[in-house]
């Protein structure tokens, strides 16, 4: 399920402020190349818990990940 519109409108990357976009089941930060994990419609923006955008990349953007 899609994050709604006017969530995605306020969220930024936490590292460096940028406009995060939704791919599959990560926001993405393509300055920092990082992709924040979403749980359950829940976006995890940790900088910690963040994966390297090729991995996220490698891995079809999917995650078996939970809250």
């Amino acid at each position: 399920m899609a994050l709604p519109k006017e969530l995605l409108q306020i969220l930024a990357c936490p590292k460096c402020k940028e406009e995060v976009k939704e791919v599959g089941m990560f926001l993405v930060c393509s300055n920092c190349k990082l992709a924040y994990p979403i749980l359950e419609d829940v976006p995890d923006m940790l900088l910690e818990d963040a994966w390297e955008l090729e991995k996220a990349e490698k891995e079809k953007f999917k995650h078996n990940l939970k809250l």
